[in-house]
């Protein structure tokens, strides 16, 4: 397996960074990471992973 710097990160939709859950070297594998946005306002939010050369962006939406 292949380590790789990794980093997870959380954004409201206007673009501003509200949460960085990864930001680190990883080995290849499964993980679970816990998103606490109990200090946030329900709505949507856009989470973006980004390991070595890939990058991936998703919407996701926090109810309260």
């Amino acid at each position: 397996s292949v380590a790789s710097q990794v980093k997870l990160v959380v954004y409201d939709l206007l673009g501003r960074e509200v949460a960085v859950l990864v930001d680190g070297k990883r080995e290849a594998g499964t993980y679970h990471d816990a998103f606490d946005g109990s200090g946030l306002a329900s709505g949507m939010y856009v989470y973006r992973l980004r390991a070595g050369s890939f990058v991936q962006a998703r919407t996701m939406l926090l109810l309260k």
